[in-house]
């Protein structure tokens, strides 16, 4: 197997979740880390990838000949400055969701790859998770029925500086960015594009949305109800009713541990419990899994990934963009949000 070597762009807490996944995953090497500082970078190559580059700047990590494929960890208003600088010193490219703050922005994202002909994925590692993708083609297959409703939520109390990215409109702070990714995801990808979304939000004294909930209707009538916060602790979980019968995902529902359908007769009557583990193993957390995707991508020439594709990264990205339009959030270095503008 070609082995894929990797260039880690940012050092904050989910590259180190990711680092640690890549170590499980056969054929990828960590082989370069970039920091603002050197010292981050050479206490991050010391934890999780010994005897790979450590760079003092995100220029010198893209620069570096030894990488094949650069993983953007930095928050997401400086996503599509450092996606920019892979790409045009001809690396492929994972960048953490969102990919970027609005859809005018991703779109020139992906034109960039298309433009330099190279990979890009975002890495919504929920989409590439063997439980996840097991339980959206036995939906979309119809082996558990018509859905008709789908609930989630994702949800924790942030307690944190002021200047911290999750707070920081500067750095596009937002639950719904954060968080509510997830259940809007989780919705397209079981019931397929909304028809119209219904958005309700509290904000903070800075503008930016701690509490967002949103209502859904898809097609053939199948409604959502999804929700996100920075201010509360929800149960992070997700559950679909068809009319054939109930299911919900075990543990967190963007990284499940099972899906289980229980169907019912015509009278109601619960049958045998189907459980849904994935037909491959989780790797990393589930982490190990996107980064596989996006190797194996890389290995076969392909500029984007089956799972992730760039239309589906769009389409969300509209989504958001229209939520946010909905409850009056403006991010700074962001364009008007149009009416109706969905991807």
């Amino acid at each position: 197997m070609q082995t894929v070597r990797w260039g880690f762009l940012a050092t904050g807490k989910i590259a180190r979740k990711v680092a640690g996944a890549l170590a499980q995953v056969a054929g990828s090497e960590l082989v370069a880390v970039g920091a603002r500082r050197r010292e981050s970078a050479e206490a991050f190559v010391a934890e999780h990838a010994p005897g790979a580059r450590a760079h003092a700047s995100y220029a010198d990590l893209v620069a570096d000949p030894a990488v094949d494929v650069v993983y953007v960890a930095s928050p997401h208003a400086l996503h599509l400055e450092h996606v920019r600088m892979a790409l045009e010193a001809g690396k492929h490219v994972l960048c953490e969701k969102p990919v970027t703050l609005d859809l005018a922005q991703a779109r020139e994202m992906v034109a960039l790859a298309r433009e330099h002909d190279r990979f890009l994925m975002e890495a919504m590692w929920t989409a590439c998770h063997p439980v996840v993708r097991e339980l959206v083609d036995r939906v979309r297959a119809g082996d558990l029925g018509t859905p008709r409703t789908l609930r989630a939520e994702l949800g924790f109390r942030v307690d944190a500086p002021a200047d911290d990215r999750l707070l920081d409109p500067a750095l596009g702070a937002s639950s719904l960015l954060d968080m509510g990714i997830y259940p809007l995801t989780l919705a397209h990808l079981l019931l397929g594009a909304p028809e119209r979304l219904h958005a309700e939000a509290v904000l903070s004294e800075r503008g930016t949305d701690l509490d967002v909930a949103v209502l859904g209707r898809y097609r053939g009538g199948a409604l959502a109800t999804l929700s996100a916060s920075m201010t509360s602790w929800s149960d992070r979980s997700a559950a679909l009713a068809t009319d054939r019968g109930h299911l919900h995902l075990e543990g967190q529902f963007h990284h499940p541990d099972a899906a289980v359908f229980v169907p019912r007769d015509d009278a109601g009557a619960p049958g045998e419990p189907l459980r849904i583990t994935g037909r491959e193993p989780v790797v990393g957390g589930g982490y190990g899994n996107e980064l596989a995707e996006a190797a194996r991508c890389v290995r076969e020439g392909l500029r984007e990934s089956p799972w992730v594709p760039h239309e589906q990264t769009l389409a969300l990205m509209g989504q958001l963009d229209d939520v946010r339009r909905q409850v009056g959030v403006e991010l700074p270095g962001t364009g008007p949000l149009l009416p109706g503008d969905a991807g």
